[in-house]
């Protein structure tokens, strides 16, 4: 009996457990039937702002705000999804998001709660887009405000729609020009003053002056790459203008002069019937100052000056790159926490460049070295330099570099890719390099240049004039096919110092003379968008500097790979000793992308004694220069096992040199070559007791590509009593300001490596 009417709890249970799921399940489809989606009541020609808001959090993260009929509001927190958070993102202007958030995790928000049990699949362009209650219909208090992750990882060329509010319908405005009517102007580049013209289908068409203010010529010059506007004559211009048929399309503009582009401005759109769109008005005509990279007036160069305490590195194309601050007489680096277009532009103004096309966050153009000076930096648009913006200081809990902000700046057209180009390669990033000359009559062709001489610096400004970012390598042999029968040497001699515009720019021979002139002679080269940078720990070779007496019968390997002085010759092996100074270098990849011998692993060299391969002749340079500048001592480090000793958090080794593996460094890792192992030294047995300099410099011949080589040689202050030695002062050689370094050296630092 017992059992039975168990049996029958037991069924009646199970009947419950399937019906009242399947009950809730209707309910539940038919209350989400009814849910529309969102623009159902929104008008779809509505630009919708969506925002990031709520304190503490990173820039990519927070709690999710939408502009919608005037008013800021939240979205509640009720069924919302990865696919939701996903669609946010993107319109933020990141590639996806790695989360969300409820609660109110970010804080209570203000005002409307706008969305409600939103439901989207995920694809969707827009939030508006995706299912939920209507706008304005919620049950929610602002408790359960909802946030969301982003990935740290902007969508390419994406333009932050809190910033830029551009035009949605068919009068979009997106390219913008100067058009010169001065014959003479019109041949040199930039074009600085020129009536603006906007794209519009298949032409370009005019803006009417009527209105036109200082603010919306401050906005179109930055947009064309220039920091400032100037008065212009508008008389004349007026006959000229008076004469010609103009094509009104844009009745009225009203830049705050903040703008990064003139589509962010509020407009008046001309109507296609009126008989008359800009009534006792012409064309707009403005004028802009070229930063001093781009003027050809060396006198005016002088009177235009740019920022001494803020620069880019790293990056591959002028106008990009890290941004650095000096603080004191130490540079560095700017967290990326609420890092936007506003702060970045007046960082490309005062550096004399043009408003940004980007505010780049999470490291991008690579990480830094020293201290992270500024965070959560908040311009208005208008200073003139980013140190006149609020910013707060940071301790390094706060911030690393992993974080460390860059721009990239609108830089003024020059039209250098036109005189260059590669061929016979079998991508557009490879091949030999073809220069456009111009004989006695005027008549232009092509021509190759030779390659005797031909480095990675050269082959640097060849890549940055075609815009395809860094050099991996400069050739001066090259076996492309020949696709365009060029064959005579136009250019020889080339010597640039890596930061021309165009090999133009660069040293060269006046008259051609190349040695071997055969086609397969000419320069070539191989690019890439992306390059590695190594620094090396300038505070652990402070640390670890000591003197060791090493018996001369413990050196013979050392001896066979030149990593004694020329002295230790003449020893009597093998008795007696060297004195040795010894350090750790430990070595870092902040660039972004891997630090790869040049020769590979075919052509490495097998070092018997040592048992292991050298994939680089010279690594590393170790000077120590007395106080005239004289190197009295020198060693060098061949690159054996070159690999990954540590890596940061999140990063995994790649190359390891056990059992014939690869060699490298990984970015985000590092190399340690130990005080304790042979050639980590300088042989010091004949210097006498005194003041020196110690130099280290890596990569010493550029032979692996780097974004940035300024940073390749590391100092250090040097005091040796003939028994012991001391450094200090050590650091890399552009982590301090030009007044501290002459105050380090007082005589110009070596950094070719030859004795003088």
């Amino acid at each position: 009996m017992e059992k039975s009417r168990h049996r029958q709890q037991f069924v009646f249970s199970l009947l419950l457990g399937l019906w009242l799921p399947y009950c809730l399940a209707q309910t539940t489809a038919a209350n989400r039937a009814n849910l529309a989606p969102t623009p159902s009541s929104s008008p779809n020609t509505e630009k919708l702002k969506v925002r990031l808001s709520g304190y503490p959090r990173k820039h990519n993260e927070g709690r999710i705000e939408l502009f919608y009929k005037g008013e800021w509001g939240t979205i509640c927190d009720d069924d919302f999804s990865i696919a939701n958070a996903n669609v946010l993102c993107r319109q933020l202007g990141f590639v996806s998001a790695t989360g969300w958030t409820h609660s109110a995790k970010y804080g209570k928000g203000q005002g409307k709660i706008w969305l409600d049990n939103v439901l989207c699949h995920g694809g969707e362009k827009s939030i508006k887009f995706c299912k939920s209650r209507g706008w304005g219909n919620s049950d929610c208090t602002h408790d359960e405000d909802a946030g969301v992750v982003c990935r740290d990882e902007r969508i390419p060329g994406f333009v932050d729609p809190n910033v830029i509010e551009a035009q949605v319908d068919e009068n979009k405005v997106e390219e913008v020009r100067l058009r010169s009517v001065v014959v003479t102007a019109r041949k040199k580049l930039p074009i600085t003053e020129g009536i603006v013209e906007v794209k519009h289908k298949n032409g370009w068409v005019q803006i009417c002056d009527l209105r036109w203010t200082i603010k919306n010529t401050h906005v179109v010059c930055g947009m064309l790459g220039f920091p400032h506007e100037r008065k212009v004559n508008k008389n004349f211009y007026k006959l000229y203008l008076e004469r010609q048929k103009n094509n009104f399309f844009i009745h009225s503009v009203a830049c705050t002069g903040t703008e990064v582009h003139l589509a962010a401005c509020p407009m008046e759109f001309s109507k296609p019937n009126a008989t008359s769109a800009c009534t006792g008005g012409m064309p707009v005509v403005v004028s802009c100052m070229p930063g001093p990279q781009f003027i050809q007036n060396s006198s005016l160069k002088k009177k235009v000056k740019v920022s001494n305490n803020v620069r880019l590195k790293g990056g591959a194309r002028l106008g990009e790159g890290r941004v650095e601050v000096l603080k004191g007489s130490e540079w560095g680096t700017v967290c990326d926490d609420r890092w936007n277009l506003l702060s970045a532009s007046v960082v490309c103004r005062e550096l004399g460049f043009g408003s940004a096309k980007e505010a780049l966050t999470g490291a991008r153009m690579g990480q830094g070295i020293g201290p992270v000076h500024m965070n959560e930096v908040k311009c208005l648009g208008q200073e003139k330099s980013i140190w006149n913006c609020p910013f707060k200081n940071i301790t390094s809990e706060d911030c690393q570099h992993v974080e460390d902000a860059a721009v990239w700046c609108n830089v003024p057209y020059m039209g250098f890719e036109n005189s260059i180009r590669i061929t016979g390669g079998r991508t557009r990033y490879e091949g030999r390099v073809e220069v456009l000359s111009s004989d006695s009559n005027g008549t232009q062709s092509w021509g190759l240049i030779c390659g005797e001489n031909w480095t990675t610096k050269e082959a640097m400004v060849a890549c940055r004039q075609l815009g395809l970012g860094y050099a991996n390598q400069g050739l001066q042999e090259t076996w492309y096919w020949d696709s365009s029968n060029v064959t005579e040497m136009v250019m020889s001699g080339v010597k640039c110092t890596g930061s021309e515009m165009a090999l133009s720019q660069c040293q060269h021979h006046k008259t051609v003379s190349c040695q071997k002139s055969a086609a397969k002679f000419s320069a070539g080269v191989i690019c890439s968008e992306t390059a590695s940078d190594l620094v090396l720990n300038a505070s652990l070779v402070q640390q670890t500097a000591y003197i060791e007496d090493r018996p001369l019968h413990m050196l013979y390997c050392a001896a066979e790979e030149n990593c004694l002085s020329k002295s230790a010759s003449k020893a009597n092996w093998p008795y007696g000793h060297r004195r040795l100074l010894r350090f750790s270098s430990e070595i870092h990849n902040i660039g972004r992308a891997d630090f790869k011998p040049k020769a590979g692993r075919h052509s490495w060299v097998w070092h018997a004694c040592h048992s292991h391969y050298h994939s680089m002749d010279i690594f590393t340079h170790y000077d120590l220069l007395n106080g005239n500048g004289t190197k009295v001592a020198e060693g060098h480090k061949a690159s054996f096992c070159l690999e990954d000793t540590d890596c940061q958090e999140g990063v995994s080794k790649r190359y390891e040199c056990a059992n014939f593996g690869d060699q490298g460094i990984t970015v985000g890792c590092w190399d340690l070559y130990r005080h304790d192992i042979d050639c980590q030294w300088i042989d010091i047995t004949d210097i006498k007791p005194g003041n020196f300099i110690l130099q280290v410099v890596i990569n010493p011949n550029h032979e692996v590509a780097e974004s940035d080589f300024t940073n390749n040689a590391m100092k250090c202050n040097c005091k040796y009593d003939g028994h012991r030695i001391w450094f200090h002062n050590c650091h890399i050689g552009d982590a301090f300001s030009e007044e501290a370094e002459k105050r380090f050296e007082k005589y110009p630092g070596q950094l070719n490596n030859k004795i003088s």
